[in-house]
């Protein structure tokens, strides 16, 4: 087996990502909103920043009151460097968690982990209150509310721009329809992984929405409401969240080590392959040309989703190469080459 260093890794970080998938910042930074700033406003702010910041990292609503965490609930100080009030609005308790102790508290309680490179998603939102409707554009007010929300439940949300072109598609029935072929073809322009389609109606004082997902060949759809465009927004951002975590997380212990190659590498997309796999603790063993292989621990399913990000196509078991023998002469290898299971290429 033949190793080999990476003699350009200190440009990698230089490198654009080739994949759309985003590497999403403030991951372990929560804002909860809080009425005064006393010291009971504070510890009851802390308390739900430690399971909106639980939820963000797990995708499991539950996860933050089991036994597992009970320390954590106890004594959340243990994972948390600082403190602070945003102005808003609304008005926050800003806290900011160490990863490393935080990710630790996790993994010791058995919990699966969601890492910070997550899917890009192109939301159509589409409100119908009082005042008529409207597709919520990047420019606008509202898409605000919009943005809090995903960053408050951990996505990396884009808005379209809602022009005129984009209003005619994002239409009623083209939202709630189960065919997303419209909106695909007006969300090619933005290149996100994935595809959201929010039709959302003020009811008197209440707000209902209904929302589909589509992510590759997969999708999802739900109902939810709210009080208003910012808690209906945080009740979609929270379901989908719960509906991708369990395809991404790596719980500890469970995962499977095996060996991962990949056909048609080159400077840009190492760096980005390598920024895929960090969940998985990817480990490059050797590099040949073009090609790569890896050691990751993780299934095989979610290995598929994560490298789906990237655009990377599984290589079919009958298209495999065979290796080539030694010809006559020729210097045997040390060791034989990794046989890898699972088999991408660009």
């Amino acid at each position: 087996m033949r190793l080999c260093k990476f003699f350009f890794a200190g440009c990698l970080s230089l490198v654009s990502l080739a994949s759309h998938a985003e590497t999403l910042n403030g991951l372990y930074q929560v804002l909860e909103p809080v009425s005064s700033q006393s010291p009971q406003e504070r510890d009851q702010a802390t308390q739900r920043a430690v399971q909106t910041l639980v939820i963000r990292l797990t995708g499991d609503a539950k996860a933050a009151d089991g036994p597992g965490l009970s320390a954590i609930r106890k004594d959340p100080q243990q994972i948390i460097t600082q403190y602070g009030y945003d102005a808003g609005p609304p008005e926050s308790l800003q806290v900011d968690f160490d990863p490393v102790s935080t990710d630790r508290a996790l993994r010791q309680a058995g919990l699966a982990i969601w890492g910070s490179n997550r899917p890009s998603i192109l939301g159509w939102w589409l409100n119908d209150s009082t005042d008529g409707s409207s597709l919520v554009g990047d420019g606008q007010a509202v898409a605000q509310a919009l943005r809090r929300a995903a960053q408050h439940r951990g996505l990396p949300l884009r808005l379209p721009l809602g022009d005129l072109d984009e209003q005619v598609v994002a239409t009623a029935p083209n939202l709630e329809s189960a065919d997303a072929t419209p909106l695909r073809a007006a969300s090619e322009r933005y290149g996100a992984d994935a595809l959201l389609a929010v039709h959302a109606r003020q009811d008197g004082n209440q707000w209902q929405a209904k929302w589909r997902l589509w992510l590759g060949d997969n999708s999802e759809q739900g109902t939810v409401q709210g009080s208003d465009t910012g808690a209906v927004a945080d009740a979609v951002m929270l379901a989908i969240s719960q509906k991708l975590a369990p395809r991404f997380a790596v719980k500890p212990g469970v995962s499977t080590e095996q060996l991962l190659e990949v056909q048609g590498m080159n400077l840009q997309r190492y760096a980005a392959l390598g920024h895929l796999l960090e969940p998985f603790g990817g480990q490059p063993l050797l590099v040949d040309g073009s090609r790569i292989v890896y050691r990751v621990n993780g299934s095989a399913d979610q290995l598929r989703t994560q490298l789906s990000l990237a655009k990377l196509q599984e290589t079919p078991p009958g298209e495999v190469p065979a290796q080539q023998p030694v010809a006559a002469g020729a210097q045997a290898p040390v060791a034989p080459e990794p046989q890898a299971q699972l088999r991408f290429h660009w």
